[in-house]
C-alpha cells in the first residue's frame, strides 16, 4: 500500500514534521519534496568556503549549512542553500528558536548554492540559475553565488533593486570578484576544487 504524501498549510506545520529520516524535503505547493543527496564536492566546496570566510574575520556562528530560508514564491515556501552567510540580524533571528529564518526576518548577507547534475538535470539547474535567482532577489539577499562544478564556473550576484545583477561568471583562474567581500583573494579554480 503507498502512503499519501503530507499536505501542509502553513509553514509551522512543515517545520513540526518530523518522517523519522535523514531524508532533506523542500516545502513546494503545500507538498514535500524530496531532496536528492548532495555530490560529495557540494559539501567540500561549503566547508572549503566556511573556512576561506573565518580567515576574512567573519564569526563562524554566523556561517552555516542546513539552514532553511522561507522565500516568496508561488510554489516554494522554503530553501535550503549549500551555505548561508549571516549578517548579524538574520543569525540573531534564526537562533532565536525559530527552525527557519521566516520573512518578517531579516535576510542573510550571501546564499551559495553548489549546482548538482547541471547538464544531466534541467530541472536541478533551472532551480540554481532561475528559480532561486528570483526567489532569493525577492528575499532581499545581497548577494548570491553560483557555483557549478558540471561548468567549472562560479557565478556572482548582487542585488540591485529586486533583481540580481551578475557581477561575473568566473572561470579557471578568474579573480572571483564579491561586492560584499572586496579582500576576498579566490580563484574560480580554488572554489571549485574546494582548495584541493
Amino acid at each position: 500500500m503507498t502512503q499519501a504524501r503530507p499536505r501542509f498549510r502553513t509553514i509551522k506545520e512543515y517545520l513540526d514534521y518530523d518522517d523519522g529520516t535523514d531524508t532533506r524535503y523542500e516545502l513546494v505547493n503545500g507538498e514535500l519534496v524530496e531532496m536528492p543527496p548532495e555530490m560529495p564536492i557540494n559539501n567540500t566546496i561549503a566547508v572549503f568556503l566556511i573556512v576561506t570566510f573565518v580567515r576574512l574575520g567573519i564569526p563562524h556562528y554566523r556561517l552555516a549549512t542546513g539552514h532553511q530560508i522561507v522565500v516568496s514564491s508561488s510554489r516554494v515556501t522554503a530553501r535550503q542553500p549549500d551555505l548561508v552567510v549571516h549578517t548579524e540580524e538574520s543569525v540573531s533571528a534564526i537562533l532565536s528558536g525559530s527552525r527557519v529564518l521566516q520573512a518578517e526576518m531579516p535576510p542573510p548577507l550571501l546564499v551559495v548554492e553548489v549546482v548538482s547534475n547541471s547538464e544531466e538535470d534541467q530541472r536541478s539547474r533551472d532551480r540554481d540559475y532561475v528559480e532561486k535567482r528570483k526567489e532569493y532577489a525577492l528575499r532581499g539577499i545581497a548577494e548570491y553565488w553560483i557555483v557549478d562544478p558540471n561548468r567549472n564556473t562560479a557565478t556572482v550576484l548582487a542585488l540591485n533593486g529586486n533583481e540580481y545583477q551578475e557581477i561575473g561568471c568566473f572561470q579557471e583562474a578568474d579573480r572571483v570578484v564579491s561586492p560584499t567581500f572586496s579582500e576576498l583573494d579566490l580563484t574560480a579554480k580554488q572554489v571549485l576544487n574546494a582548495g584541493m
